[in-house]
């Protein structure tokens, strides 16, 4: 088997010890992982330090170039990135192969976005020449999760190099070999060495080096709650800027007006989707009380016609990531659970993988834990409400605030439910956007802060400078 290592200055770096990486579909080993820890951050933020000089000094459109180049490799690569990924994450084949093409749409959307992300011109008297500039942080450091890698990474870096940074990323210790992958193919598209480093290991050593590294100018995180403060502490203990992307508990809001066929296609799908274990997954299901009977019926069947098996087999589910999260999602059902379970609520046998039943619970209690944290599994939880204000009530009684989905067709009630609604993003009569590369991405209280994706991106790794010029 081939070992993953660090990818530091353009090169393959070993560490001392290593790791094995698990395929969650069937419990066997992947591969050694690289255990890198102080030393592999440190040497890797030395080498962002030394490619910011000259790689910030490029023009725009020549790192526009750069960048696009880097998606046509990764689209060229597609089919082995997404094994890699179904392989390292479980997921089936077509959800990896998606996320490839989306990961490299953000190379190719900040590729084309820095050719025309400007200063302003301010005026102030005709003596006076006022102006800013967005310059780069200088090197940026990413956390990433384990339940996208490859998107997670081209969101958080392509922005990044795109205006002027170097980066230092530490992938999930389950899902390491794509981040590798993508450094090395951009190495081959042309990035010089340096901009793009990557070290392998565990989070509470590579990924707390990092955080707390003096020469990190920014650092992104994606994860839970818990360990989102612990990064930010690091890092205020130097003074440097955040972007944290942590928990959901997002609601799906369905009015008794809602087209229900499409309404329960997109409801099984936020829940099915990488087997729940998304931030956004919509794990609340919030049903106006007329159409609850009806709406829950048609979740079940959708559930009962699900296939379960091996990512690279390609079903509508596969396992969870880990051993560790089947037995997280196992326990919390089971000592949590306020309410009916409708369907699931079982773990399958299936080839020695880590796997989940899409799982119903209805009429829990809205205050319990399992209507109130995060599980990241396929589970949905359901309650009804009688009105618009009972069902905002509902929707914002979580400490998380990701995502939040309406379905009605009354266009004066989806308005009003958007303005009220606490969270990142509001969907109407629909639920995702294709990757939504182009929109701003972020959650309200404790599901973080500051934005990724889209044009905002940009402005997260830069930072404004004013001059003002005195023309007498």
């Amino acid at each position: 088997m081939v070992a993953t290592l660090s990818f530091i200055d353009g090169k393959s770096v070993a560490s001392a010890e290593v790791y094995d990486n698990i395929d969650p579909s069937s419990g066997r080993s992947l591969g050694p992982v690289g255990r890198g820890g102080a030393d592999e951050v440190d040497r890797a933020v030395r080498a962002a330090q030394r490619a910011s000089r000259s790689w910030c000094a490029i023009a725009p459109v020549d790192r526009a170039r750069l960048l696009t180049r880097v998606a046509d490799a990764l689209e060229r690569d597609q089919e082995r990135l997404a094994v890699l990924e179904s392989q390292d994450t479980g997921k089936p084949l077509s959800q990896a192969r998606a996320d490839a093409a989306i990961a490299a749409r953000y190379f190719r959307f900040y590729g084309h976005a820095i050719d025309t992300y400007y200063g302003q011109t301010i005026p102030l008297s005709k003596d006076l020449h006022a102006y800013t500039r967005r310059e780069p942080l200088g090197v940026t450091g990413h956390i990433l999760a384990w339940n996208y890698p490859m998107q997670l990474f081209s969101r958080a870096v392509a922005p990044a190099v795109a205006t002027g940074n170097c980066a230092v990323i530490k992938p999930a210790d389950e899902t390491p070999r794509t981040a590798v992958a993508f450094a090395e193919l951009a190495l081959e598209a042309g990035l010089p060495p340096g901009v793009l480093n990557v070290v392998t290991g565990i989070g509470a050593e590579a990924g707390a080096a990092l955080s707390a590294h003096p020469g990190v100018d920014h650092i992104g995180f994606v994860g839970s709650t818990t360990t989102g403060s612990v990064v930010a502490h690091a890092a205020a203990e130097r003074v440097a800027p955040v972007t944290l992307e942590l928990g959901g508990k997002s609601p799906q809001i369905v009015f008794p007006d809602a087209d229900l066929l499409r309404a329960t296609e997109f409801i099984a799908k936020a829940i099915l989707q990488n087997a729940g274990q998304t931030c956004s997954a919509g794990s609340r299901l919030l049903v106006h009380d007329s159409v609850h009977d009806e709406l829950v019926e048609r979740v079940i069947q959708c559930f009962g016609r699900v296939t379960i098996g091996p990512g690279l087999e390609d079903k509508d589910l596969g396992p969870l990531i880990s051993r560790k999260q089947q037995h997280r999602v196992e326990t919390f059902i089971d000592e949590n659970t306020k309410g009916r379970i409708l369907c699931g609520g079982t773990a399958p046998h299936v080839g020695g993988g880590c796997y989940f039943a899409p799982t119903v619970i209805d009429d829990v209690d809205p205050a319990s834990a399992i209507a109130q944290e995060e599980i990241f599994g396929p589970v949905i939880t359901v309650n009804t409400f009688r009105d618009e204000d009972e069902a905002i009530r509902l929707a914002n009684g979580t400490r998380y605030a990701l995502l939040a989905a309406v379905w009605t067709t009354d266009i004066s009630l989806a308005h009003r439910m958007a303005a009220d609604l606490q969270a990142g993003q509001v969907y109407v009569n629909t639920y995702g956007a294709g990757g939504g590369v182009e929109l701003p991405f972020g959650g309200f209280k404790k599901s973080g802060y500051g934005r990724e994706k889209g044009y905002e991106a940009l402005d997260t790794f830069t930072t404004t400078k004013t001059v003002v010029v005195d023309l007498t």
